[in-house]
């Protein structure tokens, strides 16, 4: 598609739902349960599509792309948490598997209780369920998950939580344990019992240990990189057969015990992933939803062009999941050299940026809205502060007038994006256009994305990306996105502004430092209105998730803490019979 037809279709679509549906010029004043009830995507916020799945069949899963990892000591991208925490490796904490405000619930998963703390809330003790085994048969042991943080350390597994790192003691230094090296800080007394040392208080670890660090990998199965291709299953599903960027099946876990798991329901017998498909071309089968894509999902986001196809047809509206991401999304400036170096520059970006015009072309007001700080609204009291108060539609003679007090009146910069995103990276092109800034856009195949952003020696100029709190807290935020001491060479997560500045390392660390949350809560607000003035990125919009649903899907809904992604734990089919593969 031409770069002005994708504009061109978001502009058809705004008018188009501005026309045909009710509500559709509200851009929805978004809370932390997301947007207003006139919003047309947001009709099935907090809705269980489909009713109770029965079990067997199969649910077919269509993909723009192939997963960046499903290595647990190297996942950490939402969705794909979701899939592989729901459906291949358990952690010691988990979330509900309910829509809206009940899925941010903390419940045990492999760990009989949410975690014991002591010495101050220095050292946290889980005691693991008995009878959980993995996909041969052998127990889960403490001394695994042990093995999988310790892990999460090798340089060669990059890309996964920095949370081990930042919290566990005595790990300067460490390089995991492939050298034979293990961390004094977890300890496993036994079998059953794993403790963690920490450097400082850490009040919500029991919310830390959601993630898929704290998943078991036994020592025995351990393939370095490879193991990216076939991790060892202690969930409801096992590998049966991976073709990366074309193809991944699931079929059951036949040693998985539904008594040790009250969370995932395991419904489908088999999960089949249909990768490299073009994002409308899932779109259109979807909504058609003829043989096996009537027992299909989407992994991708609806695109924007196709919402003229949904919103208008109760039919098919009636089949698309539109939850609130709790994310912000930013544009991030390459604050390490010229011209982002310089913090006027960095300013003159905030006033040049039309946001309105991004918001069209991620889908309008149904989809999006412009976003005015870095929290998102979950973590600052259900609403985003506006701290620099400019317009949705920017500033450019602002922007002209910093620019020329920073001897930059004419800029060229390059601009990276996940190939999905190109028509937002077009909006923000033209945007800056009328400061005098030229933009260059790369798109980059989207399993490659991350690993090209978090590459420091191919980093461009600005990169679009979002940041999603891992669990409801400020901490879980601003110090992976705007703490200098987290930058990495390669695998570089989070930071990609490689923002460094004393001043705000220092404020993180007291405000790691409080015993109190609100008072940690309220610092983390400031801190954000701080940083604004700072401009190490510019804060773009807050996103909806659109997914479709085949007509045979049920018991689906988008999880609150991973971005709107249907829940995998509970998602199935109505008719088994009906399924194909």
């Amino acid at each position: 598609m031409t770069k002005r037809t994708q504009l061109a279709l978001a502009t058809a679509l705004v008018a188009a739902l501005a026309l045909g549906v009710s509500g559709c010029s509200d851009t929805g004043k978004k809370g932390q349960g997301g947007a207003s009830a006139e919003n047309p995507a947001a009709a099935n916020d907090g809705k269980i599509l489909g009713g109770t799945p029965v079990k067997g069949g199969t649910l077919t899963i269509l993909s723009n792309q192939d997963f960046a990892h499903l290595d647990p000591a190297r996942n950490w991208v939402m969705p794909t948490m979701d899939f592989g925490t729901r459906l291949l490796y358990r952690t010691l904490v988990t979330f509900k598997a309910e829509p809206g405000k009940a899925g941010s619930e903390l419940v045990p998963d492999l760990a009989t209780d949410l975690g014991t703390p002591s010495n101050g809330g220095r050292t946290w003790t889980f005691t693991l369920k008995e009878g959980v085994k993995y996909e041969d048969g052998s127990p889960v042991r403490a001394q695994d998950i042990k093995y999988n943080v310790e892990r999460s350390f090798a340089p060669d597994l990059t890309g996964g939580p920095d949370y081990a790192a930042q919290y566990l003691a005595g790990t300067e230094g460490y390089k995991g344990p492939l050298q034979g090296k293990h961390l004094d800080s977890v300890k496993t007394p036994d079998d059953r019992t794993i403790v963690f040392e920490l450097k400082r208080p850490v009040a919500e670890f029991s919310a830390t240990a959601t993630l898929p660090t704290f998943a078991p990998v036994p020592q025995s199965q351990e393939k370095g990189t490879q193991y990216d291709a076939r991790p060892f299953s202690s969930g409801p599903y096992k590998i049966e057969s991976y073709d990366r960027d074309k193809k991944l099946v699931l079929v059951r876990n036949e040693h998985w015990d539904a008594k040790t798991d009250p969370v995932r329901k395991a419904y489908p017998d088999k999960f089949v992933v249909v990768m490299g498909l073009k994002g409308g071309q899932i779109d259109d089968r979807i909504i058609a939803g003829e043989g096996a894509d009537a027992s299909a999902v989407q992994y991708s986001d609806m695109r924007p062009e196709s919402a003229p196809k949904v919103l208008p047809k109760p039919e098919v509206k009636a089949r698309l999941l539109a939850e609130s991401q709790g994310c912000t999304e930013m544009l991030h400036l390459n604050n390490s050299r010229a011209p982002f170096d310089d913090p006027k520059v960095r300013e003159a970006m905030q006033y040049a940026v039309d946001k309105e015009a991004v918001v069209t072309a991620g889908g309008g007001p149904a989809l999006n809205e412009a976003a005015t700080a870095y929290l998102p609204p979950a973590l600052s009291g259900g609403k985003q502060a506006d701290t620099l108060k400019i317009a949705p539609a920017g500033d450019p003679a602002k922007a002209k007038e910093l620019l020329k007090a920073a001897g930059k009146e004419k800029l060229k910069v390059s601009l990276a994006v996940s190939t999905g995103d190109k028509g937002k990276a077009e909006a923000i092109q033209q945007g800056l256009s009328r400061a005098g800034i030229e933009v260059v856009v790369d798109t980059v195949d989207p399993g490659a994305y991350y690993d090209v952003i978090g590459d420091l020696s191919t980093t461009p100029d600005m990169t679009l990306s979002g940041w999603c709190p891992d669990y409801p807290s400020g901490s879980t935020w601003i110090p992976f996105v705007f703490d200098g001491r987290t930058i990495k060479d390669k695998g570089n997560q989070g930071n990609y502004s490689q923002f460094r500045d004393e001043a705000t390392m220092k404020r993180i660390d007291e405000i790691n430092a409080m015993a109190d949350a609100k008072q940690a809560n309220q610092a983390w607000i400031d801190l954000d209105a701080e940083l604004m003035k700072k401009s190490p990125s510019v804060p773009i919009l807050l996103e909806r998730k659109p997914l479709l649903v085949g007509p045979n899907i049920a018991g689906a809904y988008g999880h609150p803490v991973w971005t709107g992604t249907i829940d995998y734990a509970t998602v199935g089919l109505k008719d088994p019979s009906k399924s194909q593969g």
